[in-house]
């Protein structure tokens, strides 16, 4: 397996702090108390999740926007074409009620592992980016489970 530059696991680990967080919020009352009182109420529970959730899979597509110049030809408008449908699937899909929203969340992050892999094959994407998508993405998907199913 690649090793996974250090400063780019780093900031994948940091960025899952949101979702963490929010997960965190939902199922320990005392602690969404304390993060409504100190931070409001868009930065506990699912609604961080939710928020956040759209930013990543946005910045996401901006990712593979970036492989996708690596390419010529029919791959690269492919490749082009491919890396919007994460922030149009955010843009469009996380409106509704927060389960909902977050269902929508969760098949995007898991879309956008499938678009990962694709970019990753195709060589356009780093050596290593698999093994860090893998279980940032799987940490994602618990988190946002977590405010579905309680």
């Amino acid at each position: 397996m690649p090793q996974i530059p250090r400063s780019a696991l780093i900031l994948g680990l940091a960025g899952l702090v949101p979702f963490v967080w929010g997960a965190l919020t939902v199922v320990n009352d005392g602690l969404a108390d304390w993060g409504l009182r100190t931070l409001g109420g868009r930065f506990v529970g699912p609604y961080v999740q939710l928020f956040y959730g759209s930013v990543i899979l946005s910045f996401m597509s901006g990712v593979l926007w970036g492989f996708a110049t690596r390419a010529t030809g029919r791959q690269a408008a492919t490749g082009y074409a491919l890396s919007v449908i994460p922030a149009l699937w955010a843009f469009f899909m996380t409106g509704g009620g927060p389960a909902s929203a977050a269902l929508n969340l969760m098949t995007g992050f898991a879309g956008l592992l499938l678009l990962d892999w694709a970019f990753w094959r195709w060589q356009l994407a780093p050596d290593w980016w698999m093994a860090l998508r893998v279980p940032l993405t799987a940490i994602v998907l618990l988190c946002l489970s977590i405010g579905v199913l309680i």
